[in-house]
């Protein structure tokens, strides 16, 4: 191995996260359960119960694992004990767990669903703490007069705030300085379940058509003066209601033959009883406990294929109040209208399950999962002090965060697909144009950016350019002046630098002889293997240069890089590195080899500057879906997660990446060296000052890790994985007022000038639309890989 290869880290316990929470966990399974479940993945999630007065031997801490991977602590003390003694019990037990469980130095991350947890916690050191806001618990019936007190420190000691809709986000956005909406999600999956013919539970069978049902906690947030009123309106409907009654007495309870209380139920059953109602109901009261809240149900009783009638709850009229499918009504009289409507309208349940996709495609429990982890993350680098990515946006380019504005067009992405469409629209057509990127920059996997020692690098692997496209070159040419650079790669193999893709010299070098290019072809061809038909890349390789140079130069590369053998690969994983019978060692023979003279952040920033365009970055799709204004979609991102994963995960292989600064001026002899061998964990390793031409006394290099966890930056070229994607492709096909563009939307693997070719297409079919009055509908569909040739 290389001396100046910086250690790898090793293995260490995952790290804590102590999560207090006001609910049971097996009380109601909803927010906290989705994501701690995922948390479980990444972290040894412990989830602290508030008390049970139950132990009259003395106070005691229950630790049981749950299903996913948390587990649950529930501090039992003497019954009758109160106030400040309860808290002070609760905080020995705590910290003698954590003490045994040597948590002092693993880098904690405290989560709260209830400020009330800190009179146990506030002691504890942390790396960094989460108020995950899912209620305004203060406005609810019983709450505790310190409540409002205690969330006000929190709030203090917060690092960033979540909250359960955009309601709590607009009432806690002012209270500080890190706020972030994250409307709780749905399983798809699961309550799609009850599209099916499901046997119907038992305690439901014998319950009459037309059934009305609702599933949640009975407490105080539901209507129940409407709930009466409404079965004494239409005795012949039947009510069915599944959940706790909890914090109101049951006596209360409106009692009516066509009312039928089911009790609570296990999470995996509620997909039986959804599939046998004919309307969902949300019976919201309108009242202090009820204003802020974003009902999980509404999206689960879309998932099952089920219309829904709604009180007017902000957050359920702002997020589906236009979709079709949600009928607000704020009366008995106005809630019998609306539910006859459906019940007499015939609905074609095919058309609804289609029409519920549409309002649900991109949401999932995993994507919130993984942008709380991305804000989270972000924000405990910069605690650390650690190098984080700057805001690409220099100063005086258009910046309007006002997200309910108007928009022509909303595009999600901001790297090659999203920002040359944006600026074209903008350019070309003036049409205003919100684009929006999860990660804090622009640019998408090209961003660059100088380094703490100032030296230009790229932070996703390097970037580098080459076509055969003029009307490509043109376009960007517009953004950018152009550095000359040829590209050339040198490969790790028998203890010397040798060029790749293998050629004259390659193989003098390796078998100490010369070659002329007639030897060259023949030696190879001896070697070659007869296979036919060439269907993997190891038949490729092994009919092209023969099994000896695949070994060196080909198999462990590409365990390393795909995660499986060559065997297991389509053939076009190797027809990107074919060998060559001459002397030419550069990596690609295009007629146009060049470097953003400035670098491709400076070119994006000079893209993107235009009065028409509002850039926000760290703002993902479903933050900014509901509440943003704007007219058609343009889709850069992964096509799975945009319809929640409904099908399953597209196969992507992801990269990980060591940046190193080191205290001399060169490195290597070229930009970047392949290591093939297996014994090695990465698989090359980047020098940017030959890509740049910049002149510094330091250099930078970055070595990258093949991971089969991370972003999407690899399609994995299987037959299984193409036909996974040609099912959401359909799905795509159904859907109105989106277009899907670029690698990650498209699942392939595309250049640079190829991205930049489709999304010129797309933009010309686009304004040529306009043109015929035809509108966008007739882009609703992906872009076509024939639009990618130059």
């Amino acid at each position: 191995m290389n001396p100046a290869t910086p250690p790898l880290a090793r293995a260490s316990e995952p790290p804590i996260l102590l999560c207090f929470s006001h609910l049971r966990w097996n009380f109601v399974y909803q927010r906290p359960q989705h994501l701690m479940s995922r948390f479980a993945r990444t972290h040894t999630v412990l989830y602290v119960e508030e008390p049970m007065f139950d132990s009259p031997h003395g106070p005691r801490l229950e630790a049981r694992d749950e299903p996913g991977g948390v587990r649950v602590l529930v501090p039992h003390l003497f019954p009758g004990q109160q106030g400040e003694q309860a808290e002070d019990t609760q905080r020995v037990l705590l910290d003698g767990y954590l003490a045994d469980l040597d948590a002092g130095g693993r880098g904690m991350v405290l989560w709260y669903y209830t400020p009330m947890s800190l009179a146990i916690s506030d002691h504890l050191h942390a790396g960094y703490i989460v108020y995950d806001c899912m209620d305004e618990l203060s406005a609810f019936r019983g709450a505790p007069p310190q409540m409002v007190a205690r969330e006000q420190k929190l709030l203090a000691l917060a690092d960033v705030v979540f909250t359960g809709g955009y309601s709590l986000y607009q009432a806690k956005r002012g209270l500080h300085e890190n706020v972030y909406a994250f409307p709780s999600s749905v399983d798809i999956s699961h309550f799609a379940r009850a599209r099916e013919t499901l046997p119907d539970p038992e305690d439901q069978a014998g319950i009459p058509h037309p059934r009305l049902g609702f599933h949640g906690v009975l407490d105080e947030r539901l209507d129940i003066d409407l709930l009466g009123q409404l079965a004494d309106l239409r005795p012949d409907w039947h009510l069915v209601l599944i959940g706790p009654v909890v914090k109101v007495d049951p006596a209360c309870l409106p009692r009516r033959s066509n009312i039928h209380y089911l009790g609570g139920k296990d999470y995996k059953d509620l997909p039986a009883y959804l599939a046998g109602w004919d309307v969902a109901l949300m019976p919201f009261a309108r009242n202090e406990s009820t204003r802020f809240i974003s009902p999980t149900k509404t999206p689960e009783y879309l998932a099952g294929g089920r219309a829904v009638v709604s009180t007017p709850i902000a957050d359920v009229v702002r997020s589906y109040g236009d979709c079709g499918m949600v009928r607000i009504a704020d009366t008995a009289e106005a809630f019998a209208h609306a539910i006859d409507a459906e019940l007499s309208g015939g609905a074609d349940r095919a058309a609804l399950c289609r029409r519920a996709d549409a309002i649900l495609a991109g949401m999932s429990w995993d994507g919130i999962w993984l942008r709380m982890a991305e804000v989270m993350s972000k924000g405990r680098l910069a605690m650390e002090g650690l190098s984080i990515l700057p805001g690409a946006l220099r100063p005086g380019m258009s910046r309007r965060a006002a997200a309910n504005d108007d928009y022509d067009y909303l595009v999600v992405g901001a790297g090659f697909a999203g920002s040359v469409l944006a600026e074209r629209l903008a350019a070309g057509m003036n049409k205003r144009v919100l684009l929006i990127d999860r990660r804090p920059h622009i640019g998408g996997n090209a961003y660059d950016h100088r380094d703490e020692a100032g030296i230009l690098v790229h932070e996703y692997g390097p970037h580098i350019f080459h076509t055969n496209s003029a009307r490509v070159m043109d376009y960007l040419s517009r953004f950018t002046e152009w550095r000359p650079y040829e590209h050339r790669v040198l490969a790790h193999v028998d203890g010397k630098l040798v060029p790749m893709p293998i050629n004259l010299t390659t193989l003098r070098m390796l078998f100490d002889r010369d070659f002329t290019p007639g030897q060259a072809g023949e030696f190879l061809a001896a070697r070659a293997e007869a296979i036919d038909p060439v269907r993997t890349s190891e038949d490729v390789v092994l009919s092209t240069v023969g099994r000896e140079l695949y070994e060196k130069f080909f198999r462990g590369y590409t365990r390393k890089q795909w995660g499986l053998d060559p065997s297991q690969l389509d053939k076009s994983v190797a027809a990107r590195v074919p060998a060559r019978s001459s002397l030419d060692d550069r990596y690609f023979t295009d007629e146009f080899q060049c470097m953003p003279l400035h670098g491709y952040t400076r070119m994006f920033e000079k893209m993107l500057d235009h009065p028409n365009i509002t850039v926000l970055t760290g703002k993902s799709y479903d933050e900014i879906r509901h509440v943003a204004s704007f007219g058609h979609t343009i889709y850069c991102g992964p096509i799975d997660e945009f319809f929640g994963h409904c099908y399953g995960n597209l196969p992507y292989r992801s990269l990980q990446f060591r940046h190193v600064t080191l205290d001399r001026a060169r490195f290597q002899p070229v930009a970047v060296v392949n290591y093939p061998s297996e014994d090695v964990p990465y698989t090359r390793i980047t020098e940017y000052k030959h890509l740049t031409g910049q002149v510094h006394e330091k250099t930078s290099v970055t070595y990258e890790f093949p991971s089969a966890e991370g972003d999407p930056y690899y399609p994995v070229p299987r037959p299984e994985n193409m036909r996974l994607f040609r099912r959401y492709q359909e799905l795509a096909d159904k859907i109105s007022g989106v277009t899907f563009v670029g690698r990650l939307a498209t699942y392939r693997y595309y250049n640079m000038d190829q991205v930049v070719a489709q999304a010129l297409a797309v933009y010309e079919r686009i304004a040529a639309a306009e043109r015929t009055n035809a509108g966008p509908p007739d882009l609703d569909r992906l872009a076509a890989p024939e639009a990618l040739k130059p």
